[in-house]
């Protein structure tokens, strides 16, 4: 697997990504984005990680041989050093590894590359398979929001767990 930047052939990769209903609850989306939108998204997904304050790289598989999910840092702060992680796998890749692989590839960019202190980030506390994933991967729980992320049914609230790597010594 390869993690690279976004290229104007994702279009239509990202359409049905950011399209699925199934994935609006952890990209805290609400509606579809159209094709324009997202034309318009990869003019400008070149810009620079420090003044855009994000970074979304597409996992490429090689036994797939196409992308099988994409991987972003964002909402950057630069005095701290942190950024928050989010992980997205198509459905059908699901369950063999590639998330592993590829946030292993994001954790070592943001330490050896972006020279980040730490990263962070929000899980539903009941999503275990991403529990295991950040878990797997060094991040440790540090809380419990209660009642944070705004669940499937009416009235529905679930609790979300916040997890952190720092990557670097504590000064």
């Amino acid at each position: 697997m390869v993690l690279r930047a976004l290229e104007p052939d994702d279009l239509e990769f990202l359409y049905a990504l950011e399209n699925d209903p199934a994935v609006w609850a952890v990209s805290d989306t609400l509606a579809p984005v159209s094709r324009h939108a997202l034309r318009e998204y990869l003019k400008h997904a070149t810009a620079d990680f420090h003044e855009v304050r994000q970074l979304r790289l597409v996992a490429d598989s090689y036994d797939w041989g196409q992308q099988v999910g994409v991987v972003d840092l964002f909402n950057f702060e630069p005095l701290h050093q942190r950024a928050a992680v989010g992980i997205i796998i198509l459905g059908p890749a699901r369950r063999q590894g590639y998330a592993q692989h590829a946030l292993a590839l994001l954790v070592a960019h943001a330490r050896d590359v972006l020279h980040l202190h730490q990263l962070h980030c929000t899980v539903a506390a009941a999503n275990r398979a991403s529990l295991g994933l950040f878990r797997a991967a060094g991040f440790r729980r540090v809380g419990t929001r209660r009642a944070w992320l705004r669940g499937p049914a009416p009235g529905q609230w679930l609790d979300a767990v916040e997890l952190q790597l720092v990557l670097s010594p504590a000064g």
